[in-house]
């Protein structure tokens, strides 16, 4: 445990920060994995707006700052390759 006054701050704000961030990359996850299982299963037209869906909760929380841009480019590269694999 922290003795110094602004470390006890400092790790008070960063507990708001990851519980509020928790919220975002776990949504995230769900929306990606939602998806992939769309994808998988070979319905084109849910598995084309679960993309669009996940693709959007990637943005935002890379707007958020809760996972990094590049990661949500990475991440949402991989969905429409899959995606496209996938039509073929």
């Amino acid at each position: 445990m922290a003795n110094i006054k602004s470390q006890i701050k400092r790790n008070k704000q960063n507990e708001k920060r990851r519980l509020r961030n928790r919220v975002y990359r776990g949504s995230a996850r769900t929306f990606v994995q939602k998806a992939r299982t769309a994808i998988a299963t070979g319905d084109s037209e849910e598995a084309k707006t679960a993309t669009l869906q996940a693709i959007k909760v990637l943005d935002h929380a890379a707007a958020k700052g809760v996972i990094h841009k590049n990661n949500a480019a990475r991440r949402k590269s991989r969905l429409m390759k899959q995606l496209a694999a996938s039509a073929k």
